[in-house]
């Protein structure tokens, strides 16, 4: 099946994770979210497309990589169709460039191979955290156990 990214706003984005992401809830705010859809959804008589993914590209969550030059994406997620998240990847890298920015950064769980990284191009660049970001100094909501331990760092750049 053949893909085509097009636009969606934050809502929809959201409504789409609050579905299909298996360890993350919705973010608060973006740059910018795009969808890969199913082609010839305007033939339909809504103009709605059928969204097989989405991803939602905002600024980045750790202060030390939001230098007003690099973007990341937040959220990546798909319904499992065929090469609908390395599109996304891709396309995000795209958008991004086009709009300025020098770097496109992300995050995996060891356990996610990043095999749809690799295959728009991105570069691993290695780990990173393992903390949580509950401290004394700013008291937070305990990170989930999942999500606790190092992240492998991504960058598109």
């Amino acid at each position: 099946m053949s893909l085509v990214i097009v636009p969606i706003d934050l809502a929809e984005a959201n409504a789409f994770v609050s579905v299909h992401h298996r360890h993350h809830k919705p973010v608060i705010g973006h740059k910018f979210s795009i969808a890969a859809a199913d082609p010839g959804f305007w033939l339909i008589d809504t103009r709605a497309p059928i969204v097989r993914g989405i991803a939602i590209v905002g600024r980045p969550v750790a202060r030390g990589n939001d230098d007003g030059w690099t973007l990341e994406v937040n959220r990546c997620c798909t319904d499992g169709t065929r090469n609908a998240c390395s599109m996304l990847y891709g396309a995000a890298w795209r958008a991004a460039k086009a709009m300025g920015y020098a770097r496109l950064i992300t995050y995996t769980l060891p356990a996610e191979g990043g095999a749809s990284l690799r295959a728009a191009g991105w570069k691993l660049i290695g780990q990173r955290g393992g903390g949580n970001w509950n401290t004394p100094a700013r008291p937070r909501v305990d990170t989930d156990e999942l999500l606790r331990g190092q992240k492998s760092l991504w960058s598109a750049a």
